[in-house]
C-alpha cells in the first residue's frame, strides 16, 4: 500500500511556536490556506483513493481543497490528532519545546515509560494512530478490488507534525529515532511510505527527498 502522511498547513500557533494540541484547535493562516490549496497540484500524480484527517480543524481545513479536487469525502478520525502536550500546552518557550519533543524521541528509542505531566502514554498514542492506519489499509484493499484506479490506490492522511514524526520514527523500517530527531516536518510536508502493518513500512520520500 502507498501511504501519504501530510502535516497540516500553517496555523497562528505555528507562527509563535506554541504547543497547541487541544481540540478543536486553531484554523489556518492565510499562508496555511495557500499551502493547503497547493497540495492539489503537488499530489496530482498520486492515485489517491481515500482521504483521512484528524478531528482538529487545521487538519480538516488542509484536507478540504484536496477532497474537493478529488471528489472524495474526508474521513475524520480522532486517532490522528496531535500528541497532547499536557502540562506544556500553549507554551512556546525553548525549554518546553525541547521537553515535548524529547519525550517523542524517547518513545522512538523504545523508552515507552516517558511521559509529560498530564500528557498521553506512548502505548495509547501509537494504538490510536495505528487503528486508523489499519482502517486505511482495509479501505485501500477494498478500492483495489473494485478497480477504481489504474494504479493501486494510495491513501492520504492529514495529521500533525509530532504525530507523524513519532510514528515514522518507530514504524518505518528504514528510519530511526536519530533520523527523525534531526529533521522537522514543515507545514504541508509529505512523507510517502509503502508497505503494510503486517509486513512493515518503508519511507520512500521525506518532503520530496528520497530515502535510501
Amino acid at each position: 500500500m502507498r501511504l501519504l502522511l501530510i502535516r497540516h498547513g500553517q496555523t497562528p500557533s505555528n507562527v509563535i511556536r506554541a504547543l497547541d494540541t487541544g481540540a478543536p484547535g486553531p484554523g489556518l493562516t492565510e499562508l496555511g490556506l495557500e499551502q493547503a490549496a497547493a497540495l492539489v497540484a503537488a499530489l496530482a500524480d498520486e492515485p489517491i483513493g481515500a482521504l483521512f484527517a484528524s478531528n482538529l480543524q487545521r487538519a480538516q481545513l488542509t484536507a478540504a481543497p484536496l477532497a474537493d479536487a478529488l471528489g472524495l469525502e474526508v474521513a475524520i478520525r480522532e486517532g490522528l490528532r496531535e500528541i497532547a502536550a499536557g502540562c506544556l500546552e500553549l507554551r512556546s518557550d525553548a525549554e518546553s519545546l525541547v521537553a515535548y519533543h524529547g519525550v517523542l524521541v524517547e518513545w522512538m528509542r523504545g523508552q515507552h515509560d516517558a511521559r509529560l505531566d498530564g500528557g498521553e502514554a506512548c502505548a495509547d498514542v501509537y494504538a490510536r494512530f495505528n487503528a486508523v492506519i489499519e482502517e486505511a489499509e482495509a479501505v485501500a484493499a477494498q478500492l483495489a478490488e473494485e478497480g477504481v484506479a489504474e494504479l493501486a490506490p494510495a491513501v492520504a492522511i492529514v495529521s500533525h507534525g509530532a504525530m507523524i514524526r513519532a510514528w515514522c520514527g518507530r514504524h518505518a523500517e528504514n528510519l530511526g529515532a536519530d533520523f527523525v530527531a534531526a529533521r522537522t516536518l514543515a507545514n504541508t510536508g509529505i512523507v510517502v511510505l509503502s508497505g503494510s502493518s503486517a509486513d512493515g513500512w518503508t519511507v520512500e520520500t521525506w518532503e520530496g527527498s528520497r530515502i535510501a
